[in-house]
């Protein structure tokens, strides 16, 4: 039972994303490809990260991370931000015209947030924060990415 809820959970949060994207693609141009778009959403959970940071994280080489990235950068949804600490090296950050565009599933979640504490008293959300924190931190290790704080 509880497996079969957490994956209604996530697939409901899934497809509420493809839903907006979707609806947007008929009012405007889509201009990013599916691959692209996981791309960003990637380089944006990852929090800054390097050329070779994402590519490692999405186990492809650096030479085709490089080439989405440059697309990315080229199109405006991706800037290099030259490292202060390695003069050499740069990190990847979102732009504002990303956010602008497609950034749709953080709105979603804080709505849906918005209803968890409004039907749970404040123990039963900080009981639920801290199955989720458990969830994220040890039960899934594969998916090593900085904590988001809304």
């Amino acid at each position: 039972m509880l497996q079969h809820a957490f994956f209604n959970v996530y697939t409901k949060f899934k497809v509420h994303f493809y839903q907006e994207i979707f609806q947007r693609f008929q009012t405007r141009e889509a201009n990013l490809t599916t691959v692209e778009t996981f791309c960003v959403e990637t380089i944006q959970a990852l929090g800054s990260p390097t050329v070779n940071e994402f590519a490692t994280f999405m186990r492809i080489s650096p030479p085709n991370a490089t080439y989405k990235v440059n697309s990315l950068v080229k199109k405006g949804y991706i800037r290099k931000v030259q490292s202060a600490e390695d003069r050499r090296e740069y990190h990847l950050e979102v732009t504002p015209k990303y956010f602008d565009y497609y950034n749709i599933s953080t709105s979603y979640l804080v709505e849906v947030m918005g209803r968890v504490t409004r039907r749970f008293s404040a123990e039963e959300c900080a009981r639920l924060e801290e199955m989720l924190n458990v969830v994220s931190r040890e039960l899934m290790p594969e998916v090593q990415i900085p904590d988001v704080k809304l």
